[in-house]
């Protein structure tokens, strides 16, 4: 099994990976016959997750699904530093009881 800080850092990385997914739609919003891109998030047997970026099917811009898209991202993103947090506190704290 993976440490907490490792599965919460797997979670902030695939957060990145959306984000950079939409961003990258959005840049290309204009862009004729683009096809947008999505974080694909797969668990990890040993905790954690990994994310691919893949195409869509259809051709298109959908500003909605972007946005969205990034507040997804930006609130995993959160979630998971402060799992991270938790778990470098505690950590902390059980080497100052053991002193």
């Amino acid at each position: 099994m993976s440490s907490i800080s490792a599965i919460s850092l797997s979670g902030m990385r695939a957060a990145q990976v959306a984000l950079d997914a939409s961003a990258n739609n959005v840049a290309n919003a204009d862009t004729p016959a683009y096809r947008r891109q999505q974080a694909v998030n797969t668990a990890q047997k040993d905790g954690g997750v990994s994310a691919v970026v893949a195409r869509v099917d259809t051709a298109g811009s959908s500003p909605e699904s972007d946005v969205v898209a990034q507040l997804q991202a930006k609130n995993a993103f959160l979630a998971n530093l402060a799992v991270f947090k938790t778990s470098d506190q505690m950590a902390g704290a059980l080497l100052k009881a053991k002193a």
